[in-house]
């Protein structure tokens, strides 16, 4: 890659930002009042929460027929345990930033325990 490349690449993704957050100033505010737009403002962001967390969860190397490896089983126990936390705060306080720290919190304290007690 080269440094034109790299200033070209950087300053596209700096107007692809910009256009995405000037956009709802430039739409009239009657385009904006519609209800279904609304209910999409409701349900985007645990919707995006859930396809981030389930495209992270590690479980390409579990095989059945081979077995399971404790460090792998462990990993993918202390995931699917931290995204029902998460889930379950974000549905109680409906707060994205409490969900994701409780979430990251609990998937640390999940493989601490794990990898001390088990």
């Amino acid at each position: 890659m080269t440094s034109s490349y790299l200033i070209a690449a950087t300053f596209a993704m700096a107007a692809v930002t910009f256009v995405t957050r000037a956009i709802p100033a430039l739409i009239p505010q009657k385009l904006l009042d519609k209800p279904w737009l609304h209910r999409l403002n409701e349900s985007l962001p645990l919707s995006v929460l859930i396809l981030l967390i389930l495209t992270s969860l590690a479980y390409q190397d579990l095989s059945l027929t081979t077995g399971l490896n404790s460090a792998e089983l462990h990993l993918l126990l202390a995931q699917i345990g931290a995204l029902g936390l998460v889930l379950f705060i974000y549905h109680i306080s409906r707060q994205l930033l409490v969900s994701m720290v409780a979430g990251i919190a609990a998937i640390n304290g999940l493989l601490w325990l794990f990898n001390h007690f088990l």
